[in-house]
């Protein structure tokens, strides 16, 4: 079944969640994993694919837009399909994906943002709901 993990982030900055977000994805793509990055729009996904040029000097995650390039790594992707990928789904969106179920694995990142984390606390339920195995890591700095 798939495994469930909430990364409680200690900001209110939306934008913290797209910085955790490449961090996450570095280290599970050196491990191994593909990753699919689910954003809730355009705007969101072209920030994420900025910062994951930029996020770390040394090192390079490799990835691209899913209409692009389905069969990627690393994936940025909108909408109700994930194509092929099921290992990891480092959900950004307010709202769980059809596909989630499809994934090994799902990451939920969180801020202290109201909205944001208002939306954690539905996912959280859903998945709960759903019998999902569910994990929280409060982080302590970022």
């Amino acid at each position: 079944m798939t495994q469930v993990d909430f990364y409680i982030l200690p900001s209110a900055d939306p934008l913290a969640r797209l910085d955790f977000a490449c961090k996450l994805s570095e280290k599970a793509w050196r491990m191994g994993h593909r990753i699919y990055l689910h954003c809730s729009d355009a705007t969101q996904r072209d920030e994420l694919d900025a910062r994951l040029w930029r996020f770390k000097g040394e090192s390079f995650v490799p990835h691209g837009p899913a209409e692009s390039e389905p069969e990627g790594l690393v994936v940025l992707g909108l909408g109700d399909s994930c194509g092929d990928h099921h290992d990891l789904l480092v959900n950004l969106d307010l709202k769980v994906p059809p596909f989630a179920k499809a994934f090994a694995r799902i990451a939920e990142v969180v801020v202290e943002e109201p909205a944001i984390r208002q939306a954690a606390r539905e996912s959280f339920r859903f998945y709960r709901e759903q019998g999902y195995p569910l994990q929280d890591h409060r982080l302590q700095r970022l």
